[in-house]
């Protein structure tokens, strides 16, 4: 899935860090890679619900320093707001457990009674949906409305979301959506409680795919095309009561939603009120004093540089500090269908250019990150990440001179790289090094909403672009081909693959492992092609870093949830008191 950059710690913290806390050691985390850290006052509470217990009731807070890329859950694709809307507005045929560490990497039953039944080798699966679930006017949630949102995933207008669909459903090729009437003939609906999806090949872990908000239902009479973005009709514990662009999102309880079908969300607080526009180090003050009602807040963005000796100096504010792994890697990717990015020896010369050790620092240090020396996160590898170029961690500026030689480019050249405004630290960092060896980079800073449809408009994008990627479960199938598979590259709405990889021996390769059905024969297979084609260098894999949150005082039941990127999970966040929230 696509991973949100935003704002970060940066070297700030990692001076910071050095008031007495040791560096996190690497370990093995859970869904998706990433890691575990070694307990430390900066991260004491990595794994782990914090606040207290949380009742029912009262106003919680949101502040965010950016608007909502997409709610609609045809287009919702990105960690956070995949984690804000399958939690709060919809729901899906299977979802993730609600839960702190490793435990919220497992696979629970959400709209469907179980994870699904496979038939025809895999290749046919059938979900019976639960009795009882309702929308917000109370009608009852049919198959038929999952089977209408999984075909309007389709449909050109409505770009950004989850293709799962478009990889896996049999004669789902060139098809459009349902707006001229068409429909899927692989995707069936006997009856009311029942959808079955016909695969075009076996596919084991489709149940896993069932997460994606693609999976939510959407009522055709409901549906506003483009416009559904702004008000989903809700078949979870909230509904949208008012959504004003970039201001402010409140949302309040949808009466018919019966907790007794739902295992996963708790529905502490009466509201959610997220209040948009503000800027980044206001957040971080406010939440650091958490006076009034930024008691019962909790910030939308990570917590940034300036801010870290506020939170690591105090004790107090320290015990309201999350940082779990988001495990995603960050790469700069290149643009391999131009020049001078068609060639590998210049690919190749950006890979031993970049100083990651610059990057890391930049990024907080070694204590919220970790430099990466491969595509996939650590947790597709078994715990640690292979180095198979062996570059040095400060980079290697002779070979890259040498590179660029080759490539009949001896004086350098001049390029630009896209980067969300939350960013650009990190991208001053990558343009220093890369600098050293004469490739110029000129910086592009995006507001974070409008970064993904930015660099999906593959005419008009720069030639870099500074993103990452994160697994939706930990399958090396979630990861490789999303980003490096040349198929499902789109002019506009383009996800993933952002270095425009066309390479016929990698996708190949994928389609071969796809039809394993070993599950660890393709675990290795994934492994030893994540090392193949970073050797034909589309993209520079640089960190996997964690998400700082500082929550409100009042603010109970808090965990960072590692499917989701280390993001608040708000299935189950409350407040200590609710009388002490208000508006």
């Amino acid at each position: 899935m696509n991973k949100r950059t935003s704002v970060a710690l940066a070297a700030t913290l990692a001076a910071s860090l050095a008031l007495g806390t040791a560096a996190c050691s690497g370990g093995k985390d859970s869904v998706g890679g990433g890691r575990e850290g070694g307990k430390n006052p900066a991260t004491a509470n990595l794994g782990a619900a914090v606040g207290g217990t949380p009742h029912k009731g009262g106003t919680l807070t949101v502040l965010s320093h950016q608007d909502f890329t997409h709610l609609d859950p045809a287009r919702n694709w990105v960690v956070s707001e995949m984690n804000f809307g399958t939690r709060l507005l919809y729901r899906t045929l299977v979802t993730y457990k609600a839960a702190p560490g490793t435990e919220g990497g497992k696979l629970v039953p959400d709209l469907a009674t179980d994870l699904g039944t496979p038939s025809n080798g895999a290749r046919t699966w059938t979900f019976h949906l639960k009795r009882g679930v309702k929308y917000e006017d109370g009608s009852p949630v049919t198959a038929q409305d999952v089977k209408y949102n999984v075909e309007r995933s389709f449909s050109p207008d409505l770009p950004g979301g989850a293709d799962y669909a478009a990889r896996y459903l049999a004669g789902a090729e060139g098809y459009q959506g349902p707006a001229q009437g068409k429909h899927l003939d692989s995707v069936r609906t006997p009856d009311d409680h029942t959808i079955v999806f016909e695969l075009r090949k076996p596919f084991a872990e489709f149940p896993n795919a069932a997460v994606m908000p693609t999976f939510a239902p959407v009522p055709r009479a409901k549906d506003k095309g483009p416009q559904y973005d702004n008000r989903p009709f809700s078949s979870g514990p909230y509904k949208i009561d008012s959504f004003a662009r970039g201001k402010k999102l409140v949302l309040v309880r949808n009466e018919h939603w019966n907790p007794k079908t739902d295992e996963v969300r708790k529905a502490y607080p009466d509201k959610l009120v997220v209040t948009m526009g503000l800027k980044a180090n206001q957040i971080d003050d406010r939440m650091v004093a958490a006076r009034g009602t930024d008691a019962s807040a909790v910030p939308w963005g990570a917590l940034r540089p300036e801010s870290a000796p506020k939170v690591l100096t105090s004790a107090e504010v320290r015990k309201r500090l999350l940082a779990e792994s988001q495990n995603c890697t960050d790469m700069v990717q290149m643009h391999t269908g131009r020049a001078p990015f068609d060639n590998v020896k210049v690919r190749q010369a950006v890979q031993y250019a970049l100083d990651r050790d610059s990057v890391l620092t930049s990024s907080g240090g070694p204590a919220f990150n970790d430099p990466s020396t491969a595509y996939m996160p650590a947790g597709l590898f078994d715990g640690k990440q292979p180095d198979t170029l062996r570059i040095p961690a400060t980079g290697d500026v002779a070979k890259a001179k040498e590179l660029l030689k080759e490539a009949g480019k001896p004086d350098g050249f001049s390029t630009k790289m896209t980067v969300s405004s939350g960013d650009k630290g990190r991208a001053e960092a990558i343009q220093q090094s890369l600098g050293k060896a004469g490739i110029k980079v000129t910086i592009e800073t995006v507001d974070p909403s409008a970064f993904y449809a930015t660099i999906g408009d593959t005419k008009n994008r720069t030639d870099m672009v500074y993103t990452g990627w994160c697994p939706d479960y930990p399958s090396g199938s979630t990861f490789l081909p999303f980003v490096f598979d040349g198929r499902y590259i789109k002019e506009k709405g383009n996800s993933g693959n952002h270095s425009l990889f066309r390479d016929d021996a990698t996708m190949k390769r994928m389609d071969e492992i796809a039809a394993m059905t070993d599950a660890r024969q393709a675990a290795r297979a994934w492994q030893q092609l994540d090392g193949e084609i970073l050797a034909k260098a589309p993209a520079v894999p640089v960190l996997i870093r964690r998400w700082p949150l500082v929550l409100g005082s009042n603010v109970a039941g808090a965990y960072g949830h590692t499917v989701f990127g280390g993001q608040l999970d708000y299935a189950t966040v409350g407040l200590k008191d609710p009388s002490k929230s208000r508006d």
